[in-house]
């Protein structure tokens, strides 16, 4: 789909409004992730407890820095993979409200390789990058089935054609020693010739 309406986007988000978006994984659930009220709609529509923390979105690295700390050796691995399928655990700054991270002190973040998806977050910044289904069911590849599980509670629905991709990959770089959570599409032996 190349024209989706920016503007109407833009304004649900910062209305504190939910959008659903594609990314180069699966459908988000977008919500502006400084807008408490947005961020607890998120885990109300979703059906997810509050104790699961949200990943989170954003376009490019400098977007990453305002919200968590970044050292040397992960700016390595945001620039080989990012963006993509790789969905990286940081310490979180203060500046992210805790319902965010379910109250951590660490945050999951990803630039998804989407032309769509990049465009909304340059334009807005952070949001909630959290898979676009009821929690515990399957994310639906199409608009359609995403709006059979959510109804009328998504202001806008941004469709982006059957979106099947494998989840991310995500890795934990908060300790000196790096963990991979969960090997996706990027696989272990990548990223350990990368660090």
């Amino acid at each position: 789909m190349e024209n989706f309406d920016l503007k109407k986007a833009l304004r649900a988000l910062s209305d504190g409004k939910l959008v659903v978006y594609p990314t180069d994984t699966l459908y988000g659930l977008g919500a502006d992730i400084f807008n408490i009220k947005a961020v607890n709609k998120v885990y109300n529509v979703k059906k997810r407890p509050l104790n699961n923390p949200l990943s989170v979105a954003v376009s490019n690295l400098s977007d990453i820095e305002k919200i968590a700390y970044v050292e040397d050796k992960t700016r390595k691995l945001i620039n080989s993979f990012l963006p993509g399928k790789l969905t990286i655990i940081l310490k979180k700054k203060d500046s992210v409200p805790d319902v965010v991270t379910a109250g951590l002190n660490k945050i999951a973040v990803r630039i998804p390789n989407n032309k769509i998806a990049l465009e909304l977050l340059s334009k807005y910044g952070p949001i909630t990058a959290t898979s676009a289904n009821i929690h515990g069911k399957k994310t639906p590849a199409v608009i359609k089935d995403i709006n059979m599980q959510f109804k009328d509670e998504i202001a806008l629905y941004i469709d982006d054609g059957e979106l099947k991709g494998e989840p991310s990959t995500i890795i934990d770089v908060t300790s000196d020693e790096f963990k991979i959570i969960r090997e996706g599409a990027i696989n272990k032996n990548q990223l350990l010739d990368m660090i």
